[in-house]
């Protein structure tokens, strides 16, 4: 499902054609399996930092990429043309709170999510570049 997007932003120097948002791939190593997963993620920034909300799409469960970083937080990223290791943290309150509330001000999907799930709070994941 998510090979059509990875090609076009790769073939796209970042970009992905049709997107409104703007995207970044994320590359995880699979907790379970040691390989590596390419997901591609929304975002915003936070300063230097990338902003991610692990929703799911609001679904009742933590996706994937998440429970992977949680046994590995160093990620490769790739935003725009350029690629990058990047250690990833879960945003503890009242921060949290404050990123999410700034992503979902451009991308109002998150909001619906929000209010959506009931079962979990939603993570919101800050990337800091490492080199």
């Amino acid at each position: 499902m998510n090979e059509p997007v990875i090609a076009a932003f790769r073939a796209n120097g970042g970009r992905v054609p049709g997107r409104k948002h703007p995207v970044i791939l994320l590359t995880t190593i699979g907790a379970r399996t040691g390989l590596p997963r390419v997901t591609p993620l929304n975002f915003s920034l936070d300063g230097g930092r990338l902003v991610v909300i692990a929703s799911s799409g609001g679904s009742a469960r933590h996706p994937d990429w998440y429970r992977n970083l949680l046994t590995d937080p160093v990620v490769t990223i790739e935003h725009g043309a350029e690629t990058f290791r990047a250690r990833a943290s879960t945003a503890a309150e009242p921060e949290r709170t404050r990123l999410f509330d700034e992503q979902a001000a451009l991308m109002p999907f998150f909001d619906g999510y929000r209010k959506r799930v009931k079962a979990r709070e939603i993570p919101v994941v800050v990337f800091d570049r490492l080199d």
